[in-house]
């Protein structure tokens, strides 16, 4: 799924108004009744709703919406910011039609908001995708009100205030809705940690823009659903066998870390590996074999830390990095790693670290290699930056410099292809937020690739699984209870 910019999507609009064609007054009619379908699957009509209207085609599409909600008898109230003298033509003709529709709709001159019950739904249609400033005066109160207020927030396409794909300051007054549904696509501003406030859980419904716009028009920014991921899958032959899968190698565990080390295993080869084999040192030979029987198991000279590479000539993909510390000897073993390997990579945890220390080893990293940071670890990279508009721009610059994938860690993981293309993901929640889960995405991203899968596609599709399985751990435990091992647990289509 494609997220395409406020240009983007006003072209977008345009097209699909003359080549269906419709009028822009009829597909915002067809975007309210897509609306309304979502909001009548969530909320009963026993409930109120008040419905704030700006004067633009935000507003107009929440006249609509009151309209169509009155109809199928809900009890609706609509209120009309006025904060401007020149209405758009839609608002306009969407305000004649609530009227004949004998709704009734009071006009705001100023911020304080009408007496309204608890229990009463809000609908936020005050301000657009095509937002250019800041609210202010009566704008500005009127969502400072509704934020204060106790009520459940409903934001038509995108919160008011809120900018689509660039950056607000702080000072900015943005509603802070509950649910946000936003028409067709998502938006940038819904992948960014800083807008979650103003963003809630967003919906995306379909208003049947044109498909051959959408199509033919390019974008660095994607968003991975189901139907994405699930197209990437290489399906299983029937005379398979071990060999067909690939043999992985994973180079992790220390002292105290073996944890690491078994959960980057299992989720390896719960994710199809053929074979697996690990690199580990002394003190984690006994652990390996009774936590992880199905693995292989080299062991390194020193029984702490991993200092000496094994051969590596047949292995068809590699992961480095869970457990390992950060010792001088370990250093020199992902040196001689990134001078002598010649299958797909895969770097993690303190094997980023390492490379922090030691930016040098940036230009040894082969090509299309896959780093898994989190923000943190990413800034220890890369540098810090003002924001996260500044810090994808960063991760951009910095995969196409070093032409490698990047998997930045969050709630909506960005995968960053060294073409500059991001991916930004639709699976997980709030309880991976525990120790482990990056050792598991590892594991799986490394079984992609020695399974034969594109470094792009095993990134994309293993930060997906990684989601998928903790949204199947939560279902069953909850968030809080969540742990890594749940997520190796669920791990499978």
């Amino acid at each position: 799924m494609k997220i395409f910019s406020v240009e983007q999507t006003k072209a977008l609009d345009t097209f699909t108004i003359q080549n269906e064609p419709i009028s822009s007054l009829n597909l915002m009619e067809r975007a309210s009744q897509a609306f309304v379908r979502w909001f009548c699957d969530q909320f009963v009509n026993t409930r109120p709703i008040s419905i704030f209207c700006g004067m633009g085609n935000n507003g107009g599409d929440g006249l609509a919406i009151a309209r169509i909600l009155s109809q199928k008898s809900y009890n609706v109230c609509v209120y009309v910011v006025k904060y401007t003298e020149n209405p758009s033509d839609d608002f306009t003709a969407n305000l004649d039609r609530l009227s004949n529709n004998l709704t009734p709709f009071t006009i705001l001159n100023k911020g304080d908001l009408p007496k309204i019950s608890p229990d009463t739904i809000l609908i936020d249609a005050l301000l657009g995708s095509g937002l250019s400033r800041p609210a202010t005066g009566i704008l500005a109160e009127v969502i400072q009100a509704l934020n204060q207020a106790p009520n459940k927030i409903i934001s038509v396409d995108i919160a008011s205030g809120l900018y689509v794909d660039k950056q607000n300051e702080k000072e900015d007054i943005i509603i802070k809705p509950y649910c946000t549904v936003s028409f067709q696509l998502p938006k940038l501003a819904f992948m960014m940690p800083q807008n979650a406030e103003f963003t809630g859980n967003w919906q995306t419904v379909d208003i049947g823009l044109h498909q051959d716009f959408i199509k033919k028009t390019s974008t660095p920014y994607f968003y991975t659903d189901k139907s994405d991921a699930e197209s990437k899958i290489i399906p299983r032959q029937k005379f398979s066998n071990k060999g067909t899968f690939g043999h992985a190698l994973l180079l992790s565990g220390s002292y105290g870390k073996m944890g690491a080390a078994v959960l980057s295993a299992k989720a390896c080869l719960r994710s199809g590996v053929g074979l697996l084999s690990l690199h580990i040192p002394g003190c984690g030979y006994e652990i390996v074999q009774i936590s992880v029987p199905e693995a292989m198991a080299s062991v390194d000279p020193d029984s702490k830390y991993l200092t000496e590479l094994p051969k590596i000539d047949s292995y068809s993909a590699i992961g480095i990095g869970p457990g390992i510390g950060q010792e001088s000897a370990t250093l020199e073993l992902l040196r001689t790693l990134l001078k002598t390997i010649k299958v797909p990579l895969v770097i993690d945890a303190d094997a980023l670290n390492i490379l922090s220390q030691n930016p040098e080893l940036l230009r040894k990293l082969p090509k299309k290699t896959i780093l898994t940071p989190h923000p943190k670890e990413f800034q220890r990279l890369a540098g810090k930056t003002d924001n996260e508009y500044d810090r994808l721009e960063l991760a951009r610059e910095f995969a196409q410099r070093y032409e490698v994938i990047i998997c930045l860690k969050g709630a909506h993981t960005a995968v960053i292809l060294s073409n500059g293309d991001v991916h930004f993901n639709s699976t997980g929640n709030a309880g991976m937020a525990t120790g482990g889960t990056g050792d598991v995405l590892t594991g799986i991203i490394t079984s992609l690739l020695a399974q034969g899968y594109a470094p792009e596609d095993a990134a994309i599709l293993g930060v997906y699984q990684h989601g998928l399985s903790g949204d199947k751990g939560e279902a069953k435990k909850g968030q809080n209870a969540l742990i890594a091992s749940d997520l190796v647990d669920n791990l499978g289509w």
